[in-house]
């Protein structure tokens, strides 16, 4: 009854609870929280040393003593207790003031998540002075914050690529008619750069490099002029320091695997979809949203693979969020497409 009362005097929230980044929304001022999902802990005293961006600055830098943990994982929570401190630092910044408040949040979800770890997502919420929780499909959210009509028959067709999953749905009158969910994401995309600086080169980078790696130079496919990046990193067999030069051509071969299984996923949803959504799909395209949209080439690939116009959303970062936030405005949309526990 506490919690009741204090959710009529409270703001609503939606949360983007990803493996790489959190964002947090409210429907008077828009996204109002944008923070790595990263917590150090004090292995000592259990105590948390930072939450967000200063303990990713602290990423493979830190003492014996402080562990710098990502709660998140392809998507969903590995670490509970880490979660539930993460997400209440980052609700406790935006209610400010109003800590005694218990707003409704909303939260995407990937596809295909068990009904253990949407519990785990729910009781992490509920603990962070929730009054409601309410998880909805990444996909589904990613759609309505790019602008896309899922209301409607006419099928469309969305491809949200985070840090942890990349979620493949052909949807149509507010519901998934075809979807999948694979770990060939933001994530994945980073590890094997590493992998391939290590295997190819020689070089032992940590996961910040490897991440600039990625954003700077890294492609899916020929970029019309060729790009160089200076690494610098550690020699595997001389254990000295050292940089090297590498191009885009180099990178890209490293992306490889996790592009290719990308692209054959969105393949296969488009195998399985009906045959009226699929000539739906022919005039409406392929969006897609998340941080790995942003990766060089990646558009013109998997249109190259279609055959259907692919295009990135605007502000793909803040789809699945922004769309979840304006969920809360249609509280009737929410309730069709939502999985409230």
């Amino acid at each position: 009854m506490l919690k009741y009362l204090l959710s009529l005097f409270s703001v609503d929230l939606a949360v983007d609870l990803g493996t790489a980044n959190t964002l947090i929304y409210t429907q008077e001022e828009g996204v109002v929280l944008r923070e790595p999902s990263v917590v150090a802990i004090n292995t000592v005293n259990r105590s948390v040393e930072a939450v967000g961006m200063s303990a990713y600055a602290m990423v493979g830098k830190t003492p014996d003593y402080i562990q710098v943990i990502r709660p998140m994982r392809d998507g969903v929570i590995a670490d509970f207790e880490a979660a539930e401190r993460m997400i209440s630092d980052f609700v406790g910044r935006v209610l400010g003031r109003r800590r005694w408040a218990a707003p409704r949040m909303v939260v995407g979800i990937p596809l295909g998540v068990t009904p253990v770890e949407r519990r785990a997502v729910r009781d992490s919420i509920l603990k962070a002075r929730a009054s409601e929780a309410f998880l909805v499909d990444q996909p589904l959210a990613a759609a309505v914050g790019a602008n896309l009509d899922i209301t409607g028959p006419d099928g469309v067709c969305v491809v949200d690529i985070g840090g942890g999953t990349t979620d493949v749905a052909v949807i149509s009158l507010s519901g998934i008619a075809a979807g999948a969910s694979i770990r060939a994401a933001g994530d994945r995309f980073t590890r094997c750069i590493q992998d391939h600086m290590r295997q190819q080169h020689g070089l032992l980078v940590g996961e910040r490099t490897a991440e600039e790696i990625k954003i700077r130079i890294g492609s899916a496919g020929p970029l019309p002029e060729s790009l160089e990046m200076d690494v610098r990193g550690r020699h595997v067999q001389r254990m000295i320091p050292c940089t090297l030069t590498v191009s885009d051509s180099d990178i890209r071969a490293g992306l490889n695997q996790p592009v290719q299984e990308l692209v054959s996923a969105v393949r296969g949803v488009l195998e399985r979809t009906e045959p009226e959504l699929s000539a739906d799909l022919v005039a409406n395209g392929i969006t897609l949203t998340g941080g790995g949209a942003m990766l060089k080439g990646l558009p013109e690939l998997i249109s190259e693979e279609t055959l259907l116009e692919v295009k990135v959303a605007a502000d793909p970062l803040d789809c699945v969020v922004r769309g979840a936030g304006r969920m809360l405005e249609h509280l009737d949309l929410l309730q069709r497409v939502s999985r409230r526990l």
